[in-house]
């Protein structure tokens, strides 16, 4: 049987890093396995879903590359399949009608708490042989109720959580239509699931709970249920569930904030999943590690300063030319033209940068006048220094504009001024760039305009 997975968010607020991973494992595992991977919005929530919504999670989806095969289905667009069901299940005495008003319910509720017991319908409306229903009121429209089934248990061995058993008597009989017809959740996601032959349900364990409920309607339907794994929740920084009332982010927020793509998915990888103490990798290999069978039991918890390590360490094997196709658009939005210079800036850089917006920021550098701060001036640009400034600057304007051919016009320099190497390359990096610490003089140097930098350090003649 060819495995198929889903991600079936509901579109009531953007997609966090919490949500993502419970797309991220369903598809890298119909991926590692040859399945399919099949996307579902789950937008019958009429007053909190919104297209705004929608459209994070599937911007959200693509910039990290988890593409699905089908979809995405729409809940709304497939009502009329879940009333065919509903009519099968009335006609073959699935379901019944229930008249049990809203204040009734509260009212049974309420006494089975004061009795110190766990609030649930009682069956009032359940047709048995010989027993008398109440009478049927007028003007009131009822819901539908599964019929779940009385005595034994529901069994599953879970992926993540081992086995699980509940009994039957734990669970009343749900509520699988609305007063107007209109199917509930716990009723579409198992025709769903049926209907898009759906193997494995790898979904966050908030849905624990109602995994019971489904599995009775699978099988009331004819259907075995899928196998189940239930992924423990993502923590905040500050150990509380990953949400937007708690300061999550949107997916998104993280790739305008400069972070790769491949970087976020070895991350979030990480987070409830491990093989061995590997914490570096590429999609590629995750694709090719990743199982049901190493997924983690407990919590994890969210750490932005890991998720920068790790993305820097993405940059650093990242390819220049593709690190500049994420800067040039960076600088652009800040009115920089970049040219053919940026892939090798990119890679000068590269090292000592966490994000590309901040490799966008030492690539700014290159493009537009430098102001150093007259801190840094004062500090590294002293008089002992200003003629050797002078000297570089005569040699510069003649030499030919390479790394190697700098490189031995800074030596020359030093050799006519007696200076050390930082004692030159300081004073020289703030007028360049503004800032004393940069990669090597000679590359630093070699990327930027001859012109610009033999007037930078001849205004280093003048004083502070």
């Amino acid at each position: 049987m060819k495995v198929r997975t889903r991600f079936a968010p509901s579109p009531t607020g953007f997609i966090h890093l919490g949500n993502i991973r419970s797309a991220l494992y369903p598809w890298a595992f119909a991926r590692s396995q040859g399945g399919e991977f099949i996307l579902r919005i789950e937008d019958t929530d009429l007053e909190r879903s919104s297209q705004a919504a929608v459209d994070v999670i599937l911007e959200g989806m693509a910039w990290l590359g988890l593409d699905h095969d089908e979809g995405p289905y729409y809940q709304m667009q497939r009502m009329d399949r879940y009333r065919e069901v509903l009519a099968q299940m009335r006609a073959q005495d699935l379901v019944y009608p229930c008249y049990m008003s809203v204040a009734e319910l509260d009212a049974l509720r309420e006494r089975q708490m004061q009795a110190k017991e766990k609030p649930r319908y009682d069956g009032t409306w359940r047709p048995e042989p010989g027993k008398q229903l109440p009478p049927v009121p007028e003007g009131v429209q009822p819901v539908l109720r599964f019929r779940n089934p009385q005595g034994g248990a529901v069994v599953w061995e879970d992926k993540v959580k081992g086995r699980i058993e509940i009994s039957n008597d734990e669970l009343d009989d749900l509520v699988i239509a609305r007063p107007d017809g209109t199917p509930t959740y716990n009723f579409c996601v198992v025709v769903d699931d049926i209907d898009m032959r759906i193997t494995h349900v790898i979904r966050g364990d908030d849905h624990v709970n109602n995994t019971p409920r489904q599995i009775n309607i699978f099988r009331a339907l004819g259907q075995e249920p899928p196998v189940y794994a239930h992924l423990p929740t993502v923590l905040n920084e500050s150990g509380e569930k990953m949400s937007k009332r708690n300061g999550a982010k949107p997916v998104t927020q993280f790739r305008d904030e400069g972070f790769l793509a491949d970087a976020v998915v070895n991350y979030l990888a990480r987070l409830g999943w491990s093989h061995g103490d590997d914490e570096i990798f590429s999609r590629q290999q995750f694709l090719q590690w990743f199982d049901l069978d190493h997924l983690g039991r407990s919590a994890a918890q969210f750490d932005e300063a890991k998720l920068r390590w790790v993305n820097a360490q993405h940059m650093k094997q990242a390819s220049d030319a593709s690190l500049a196709d994420l800067v040039a658009p960076q600088l652009r939005a800040r009115g920089i033209e970049p040219d053919a210079r940026l892939p090798a800036i990119c890679g000068l850089f590269k090292d000592r940068c966490d994000t590309t917006v901040v490799l966008a920021d030492w690539a700014g550098k290159f493009y537009r006048p430098v102001e150093p701060s007259r801190d840094e001036l004062a500090k590294h640009l002293t008089e002992a220094v200003r003629p050797a400034i002078g000297i570089l600057a005569r040699m510069l304007e003649g030499c030919e504009w390479n790394k190697d051919a700098i490189g031995e016009a800074i030596k020359e320099t030093l050799r006519a001024s007696g200076l050390k190497m930082p004692q030159l390359a300081m004073p020289v990096r703030v007028l360049v760039l503004g800032t004393a610490q940069t990669p090597s003089l000679d590359a630093v140097l070699a990327l930027s305009e001859r012109k610009d930098v033999v007037e930078r350090l001849l205004m280093g003649q003048k004083p502070v």
